[in-house]
């Protein structure tokens, strides 16, 4: 029978990431973070706004996943068990900081969707939040599958 969650025990490397359950992921990850980035960015930043927090995680996470995606891509992770579990050990950690950025925004958007009147900024920020938990949720089923490959080590 045919699995999509890849060999077990067995991390991917080059072109075979964009083959795998956990590892295709990556893609959305960076796609969806790319975009809770820009639209938080266009937005007004008051300097009592949390939505620093925010700009501060979707960058880390988004650099530190697309070098984690190099590092796979590039075949430098040698198919160690130790790779699997620093891959469970980070997506977990940004699923976390993402959900503590994306439940921050949803308040900063609905603490000042009775502030400010402009709608135009107030869609940006749900946009921004619907991303924000599109893409927390992303990194969550990542970590679910990555637990799965470092189970199998």
């Amino acid at each position: 029978m045919a699995s999509n969650t890849g060999q077990m025990g067995y991390l991917p490397s080059g072109g075979a990431i964009f083959c795998t359950i956990p590892d295709i992921l990556y893609i959305p990850e960076l796609v969806f973070g790319g975009l809770v980035l820009s639209l938080v960015a266009s937005t007004y930043l008051i300097p009592n706004n949390p939505q620093a927090y925010v700009i501060t995680v979707t960058i880390f996470c988004f650099i530190a996943t697309f070098l984690w995606l190099m590092v796979f891509a590039c075949g430098s992770h040698r198919n160690k068990s130790s790779w699997a579990t620093a891959d469970v050990a980070y997506h977990g950690f940004a699923t976390l900081i993402y959900l503590s950025a994306s439940v921050l925004l949803a308040f900063v958007t609905i603490a000042f969707s009775y502030v400010d009147t402009t709608i135009i900024v107030y869609k940006l920020d749900v946009a921004a939040v619907v991303f924000s938990f599109l893409t927390t949720v992303l990194y969550f089923i990542h970590t679910i599958f990555s637990a799965i490959r470092w189970k199998s080590f």
